[in-house]
């Protein structure tokens, strides 16, 4: 999709030609220059009482060069003509200093230029756009309405946004203007009990990639879920505790896209399988020798990363390293098919074209290998939520995301929620407490027995997928349906924790 930016971002003429040519002439296989501005904000009340209000501007840009086998990268916080050439010579010298220091060559992935890319996410209101006083505002009548009812005693309520500005060049011939746009909006309430006891919910709406008018209803509807919030959690206050078992369960998209994330997203990035994350943040089970082999899940297991999907938080038409977004396959019938792959990987494992996994979250970070929207797939014409609970006699059913636990290699783990219901005969009986669910990434997938219809499937996700040495966060959407999972072991989190 081409679309011309609602409000430029400003790039100084003739910058990145001047910086490119630079990096040709001193014999540069690869060049890629990011010129940015990421504008951030958070807003919190607690009680209707303004807690935090943040407003931050980054920018900058950062060259990452490839010479000689070597990569080297700089970046400065200026983003004018005078800083230039400083910024190749010293990515020019970081190279030299990597060749000297490992025998390991690196070539990237050949990809074509794409030419002049103009392309913004899909909004209708920069949050930026919207002043501090209507954002408080609009928080506090949320939280009036909900701490109003019967059982409440406390609410905090928040918004991020963020408006990222980025202009990319390189070598290839690719030059993109791109904006994102992304809002997560929440709520959480507390309510009290006797001697000590208290129970928490949040609202489920997930953040997306859409701008102000996502707040005011379109794409969730906040009021009737502000509505039943009050309700729901004064019922979770009162209701027993779970009985430790194994159960049937049907998940919600807004609990399962968390699952997804860490036993399936994190576990086929191929930087991850073949070892180059072990230091900080893991390996994988899913390695690279069963590529085409492993039974991650059953046939209902069909697992998509999608750098397109409309409002996903990884959605851009051009990444970081100048490649193209595009949607592919990663589990097709239950069989790891394919990983998540940057340039270099790509190259170094024969694997063919980058499927564009490389994202820096800042102009003064070098790109790194980065998730995809990585998704469930609906069933065409496949059931609703309520046809999956009618397929159970003894289950539960959970909704919303909370704590999780998973282990290095993402393959053992625990999740929790927001709410849970007993289903009994088919029907919804009333809530549970104190629900965590325990697998294997094997055994889980492996129980999946169906998954419900477009209907039911909804695109969640978060702001904050935490990966690299330094750190860097990154921004990322799962979509999934609902779905019926057999004979999953369930605990009680508070017979665990001895309360």
């Amino acid at each position: 999709m081409t679309v011309t930016p609602a409000h430029p971002f400003e790039v100084p003429p003739g910058l990145s030609d001047a910086v490119l040519e630079r990096a040709r002439r001193a014999g540069c296989e690869h060049a890629e220059l990011r010129v940015e501005r990421i504008r951030s904000q958070a807003v919190a009340l607690r009680d209707g009482e303004l807690e935090t209000a943040a407003d931050d501007v980054e920018s900058g840009m950062g060259l990452r060069v490839v010479r000689d086998g070597a990569i080297g990268f700089s970046a400065t916080v200026g983003r004018d003509q005078a800083g230039a050439a400083a910024l190749v010579d010293e990515a020019l010298e970081m190279a030299s200093v990597a060749a000297r220091a490992t025998r390991a060559r690196v070539e990237l992935a050949e990809e074509p230029g794409h030419g002049e890319v103009e392309w913004q996410s899909p909004f209708r209101r920069d949050p930026a756009t919207v002043v501090l006083a209507d954002k408080v505002s609009l928080l506090a009548d949320w939280s009036a309405r909900v701490a109003a009812a019967p059982g409440i005693d406390h609410v905090s309520a928040s918004v991020l946004a963020v408006t990222e500005d980025k202009f990319l060049a390189d070598l290839a011939g690719t030059v993109a203007r791109q904006r994102r746009v992304r809002v997560h909006p929440r709520l959480e309430a507390v309510a009290l009990g006797e001697g000590g006891d208290f129970e928490t919910m949040r609202t489920l709406g997930p953040p997306a990639g859409r701008g102000w008018e996502y707040l005011e209803g379109d794409g969730w509807d906040w009021d009737a879920e502000l509505a039943a919030l009050p309700g729901l959690l004064t019922d979770k206050l009162a209701a027993p505790s779970v009985v430790a078992g194994r159960f049937d369960l049907v998940i919600a998209p807004t609990n399962l896209w968390l699952t997804i994330h860490e036993s399936i997203g994190h576990a086929t990035e191929l930087d991850r399988a073949l070892g180059y994350e072990a230091a900080y943040a893991g390996t994988s089970f899913a390695t690279f020798d069963q590529l085409g082999s492993l039974h991650y899940g059953s046939p209902a297991l069909n697992i998509t990363g999608d750098r397109t999907v409309e409002h996903g938080l990884a959605t851009v038409a051009i990444y970081d390293e100048g490649v193209e977004g595009q949607r592919f396959d990663l589990v097709r019938g239950g069989t790891l098919v394919g990983y998540q792959l940057d340039r270099a990987i790509a190259s170094a494992t024969g694997l063919g074209r980058s499927n564009g996994c490389a994202f820096a979250d800042s102009p003064l970070h070098i790109p790194i290998q980065r998730m995809a929207n990585v998704s469930l797939a609906a069933a065409p014409g496949g059931p609703s939520t309520d046809e999956l609970i009618g397929r159970v006699s003894d289950g539960i059913f959970i909704e919303g995301d909370k704590s999780w636990s998973i282990d290095m290699q993402r393959y053992n783990f625990q999740f929790t929620g927001q709410r849970f219901f007993a289903i009994k005969d088919g029907e919804l009986a009333g809530q549970l407490r104190d629900v965590a669910y325990q697998a294997t990434t094997t055994d889980f997938w492996g129980a999946l027995e169906a998954v419900g219809g477009e209907a039911t499937y909804l695109l969640g996700g978060a702001f904050n997928c935490g990966k690299g040495q330094p750190g860097q966060v990154a921004p990322v959407s799962h979509g999934c349906p609902s779905a019926l999972v057999r004979g999953v072991r369930v605990l009680n989190t508070r017979e665990e924790s001895g309360r």
